[in-house]
């Protein structure tokens, strides 16, 4: 599992291109937080949630854009089947592949924290909630975890990377806003909106953002994780 995690992360800084996808995430984001928003520079007012809001849409591109290889070159060049032939199960060389992308995501959000310093040093008031800032961190990693399983899931359908890296874009936003988008359809106002909208992940991201970690939105993430592994493992299982 390791030996197959150390080849996808030297795989994906072997160029430019993975430097570029972390360099671009850091500064969407950074100025996004330290440009736009009024509220620290105005007022004195110490938070992350412009950041907290629009790191899901930024890594809903960065991991299919760290994932799309993943399998998709492997069935192009024909390694894939060099790889069943080694001592290694199916599902280690899946978590092994899993492992690396979240390790990948990992590296790109350790320097953020010092947006989460800075933040701190520049406010007038009592500065960050900690423990609201350590929750929203964590509901990040719960969602960069499921857009992993998502952007493996989506490579492993097809030997085009530019293929898989769409379909994992799609597939990302659907479950990531397309509920809440159709819990606010009119027919579903007042009756099964909210039921409607616990179906996807913003609703559970939300809820752990504000520093309350529900045992329900973990089991919902983990479900979700889970599920897109094990359907990704079957696709692999049929390839042999």
């Amino acid at each position: 599992m390791w030996p197959v995690c150390k080849k996808e992360l030297r795989q994906f800084f072997s160029g430019l291109t993975g430097y570029l996808a972390i360099g671009v995430f850091l500064a969407v984001n950074g100025v996004v937080l330290f440009v736009f928003n009024d509220n620290l520079f105005d007022f004195g007012y110490a938070t992350l949630d412009p950041f907290f809001a629009l790191a899901p849409w930024v890594l809903l591109f960065l991991i299919p854009a760290i994932t799309m290889r993943s399998f998709s070159d492997e069935f192009r060049t024909g390694t894939y089947e060099i790889l069943q032939a080694q001592p290694i199960s199916t599902f280690r060389i899946l978590f092994g592949k899993y492992l690396a992308a979240l390790l990948v995501v990992f590296i790109a959000l350790v320097p953020t924290l010092l947006y989460a310093f800075t933040i701190n040093q520049l406010a007038a008031d009592q500065g960050l909630d900690t423990g609201a800032t350590a929750g929203a961190y964590f509901g990040l990693i719960l969602l960069a975890g499921v857009f992993a399983a998502i952007g493996l899931y989506c490579s492993s359908l097809t030997s085009n990377a530019v293929v898989a890296f769409l379909l994992a874009a799609l597939g990302c936003g659907l479950i990531h806003y397309g509920a809440q988008a159709i819990s606010q359809l009119p027919i579903f106002l007042g009756t099964l909106d909210y039921y409607l909208e616990m179906v996807g992940i913003e609703f559970h991201y939300r809820s752990i953002r504000r520093g309350l970690l529900d045992s329900r939105d973990l089991i919902y993430f983990l479900s979700v994780i889970a599920t897109f592994l094990l359907l990704t493992q079957r696709n692999l299982q049929r390839r042999k």
